[in-house]
């Protein structure tokens, strides 16, 4: 679900009659990102990385997913109310390969975050790659509203 809202773009504007134009689709998401990943990104977070590459939504910064992406098929329930799970599923890639799992996914842009440093080293980076993407391809701005037709 995360994937396809980060791949929505803007496809038209309404003019209401008062009021700033509104766009289609009402959450439309950003034309250039970057994501932030490293070795604390598992199972999920290793597939979002992946598929944020796949479809070029924007460059992953920081350093390789932890590679722990499979899928959990049983649960088997323990006396103690607890329970057991159990691996089922694992992640194959469009060329039928097995992926990511021990594996993880490698940044586009290497960033290392070191412990206990004050500044945010690959957000920092992150933000970097953005705005040499806007400063490269700006986005498109909203236009005015035109004048309203006259029909007779």
């Amino acid at each position: 679900m995360f994937v396809e809202l980060l791949t929505r773009r803007v496809l038209n504007f309404w003019a209401p009659r008062r009021g700033p134009l509104t766009r289609t689709p009402e959450l439309a998401a950003p034309p250039v990102q970057a994501f932030l990943i490293n070795g604390y990104t598992s199972s999920g977070g290793d597939a979002f990385a992946f598929y944020a590459r796949a479809l070029g939504l924007g460059p992953l910064v920081g350093t390789r997913t932890w590679g722990g992406l499979v899928g959990i098929e049983s649960r088997l329930p323990l006396v103690g109310g607890g329970n057991v799970t159990a691996p089922g599923w694992a992640f194959v890639n469009l060329a039928g390969r097995w992926d990511i799992e021990r594996v993880g996914v490698a940044p586009d842009v290497e960033v290392d975050a070191p412990p206990g440093s004050e500044i945010d080293t690959q957000l920092e980076r992150a933000i970097a790659e953005i705005n040499l993407r806007l400063a490269a391809e700006p986005p498109t701005p909203t236009p005015a509203a035109p004048p309203y037709p006259v029909r007779r």
